[in-house]
Formats: structure tokens, sequence, C-alpha cells
């Protein structure tokens, strides 16, 4: 059975409990609990994913796509820049190189598709000439 916590006569208020037994921790010692709580949540999410993660998405995808999607959509940051003119910050020799890498790209269609583009540009021939 508890005993009653003892009062200050003069005063009324509390006194400490003698070695400290069942006192209320202290904020600071709450915050080490909770952070070696946290830790550990994390670590058997850790250990739970190493061991059934992409199974876990592809029974997800599988049974509830929309879920899926909403998961992912929630991964996405918020706000993403997007610059689809990157050639104003770029140097001639920088364009000069874009323009070369482009023409190796596409050579290969102009030539399957003949020169006056009537051929039907045939990405598996374009690929073996």
């Amino acid at each position: 059975m508890t005993s009653k916590p003892a009062k200050d006569p003069k005063t009324g208020r509390f006194l400490p409990r003698a070695g400290g037994a069942g006192a209320i921790p202290r904020p600071r010692a709450r915050k080490a609990v909770r952070s070696k709580l946290g830790e550990l949540f994390l670590e058997d999410m850790l250990s739970a994913w190493e061991s059934r993660g992409a199974a876990a998405i592809h029974a997800l995808i599988e049974k509830n796509p929309h879920d899926f999607l909403k998961a992912v959509a929630a991964l996405m940051p918020k706000d993403v820049t997007i610059n689809p003119n990157q050639m104003g910050e770029m140097t001639d020799e920088q364009l000069l190189e874009r323009i070369r890498k482009l023409d190796q790209t596409i050579r290969p269609f102009l030539h399957a598709s003949g020169a006056d583009g009537t051929g039907d540009g045939d990405r598996a021939a374009a690929e073996n000439e």
C-alpha cells in the first residue's frame, strides 16, 4: 500500500520523496525514453523492410493500386522547379556538343525514313544499320 506524500506544515507544499522512489521522471529523462523508443521502432521497421519490403510493395500494387499511388504521391516533393530552357545558361561549346549528340542520335532514324521522309522510320531498322 502506498503512503500519502508528505507535506510541509508551513507552506502546504509536497516534500520530495526520499531516495527519489516513485518520483515522476524529469522532462530530460522522458526525452531519453522517447528517443530510445524511436530508435528501437526504426530499427524494427528497417528489419521488416529489409526482409519483406519489396514483397509488401508488390502485394499493395496487386491488391490496392490506388493506395500505392497515394503513397508514391505522398513521397513526391511538394514544390518542383523545372527549367525547360536550360540552353540559356549553356556556353557556346556546350550548345555545340548538345547539337552533335542530338545529330548522332537522330541520324539513323533519318536514314531509315529516307531523304524525302517517306519511309516509316522503323527504329529497329535504324538501329541495325
